[in-house]
């Protein structure tokens, strides 16, 4: 189990990061008016979904396995979660998969316009408010402990 909990903690960091060069690439081609390419904007934007989905599986068995998720819901009841236990229980992961859900929206969005503004548009927005998720309910006292 220690060795999911170090891949999730460490994959975050190349998916946040990924997630974050989508999103800014995907602001500066809006606003820079660019041409979406099938080559870096596609792959960035492509890249950046599959390692949020990768992760967030990688949450997921941590959940399942670990006494912070499913378990101590289990012990305790929802009422007996204190404030950290119940984001890592409850708040981190149903954010992130509402944020994962909104990235997705975004990728299928794209699919369907032509226009470069447009592809750019639906990445900024959805990725964007999928970042702005994940990055609100990170347990930040841990992680970065």
């Amino acid at each position: 189990m220690e060795i999911v909990k170090t891949l999730h903690s460490y994959l975050a960091y190349v998916a946040l990061a990924v997630l974050f060069l989508a999103v800014a690439n995907a602001i500066i081609g809006l606003v820079g008016k660019k041409i979406f390419t099938m080559g870096k904007d596609l792959r960035l934007s492509l890249f950046a979904m599959i390692l949020c989905h990768i992760q967030l599986l990688v949450g997921l068995i941590l959940y399942f396995v670990s006494a912070n998720g499913l378990k101590a819901i289990q012990a305790l009841g929802m009422g007996g979660l204190n404030a950290p236990a119940r984001l890592l229980a409850v708040e981190h992961p149903f954010i992130n998969i509402i944020a994962l859900v909104l990235i997705t929206i975004g990728w299928s969005r794209h699919k369907k316009f032509v226009e470069g503004d447009k592809k750019f548009k639906s990445i900024a927005i959805f990725y964007g408010l999928g970042l702005v998720l994940i990055l609100s309910r990170i347990p930040w006292g841990q992680w970065l402990a």
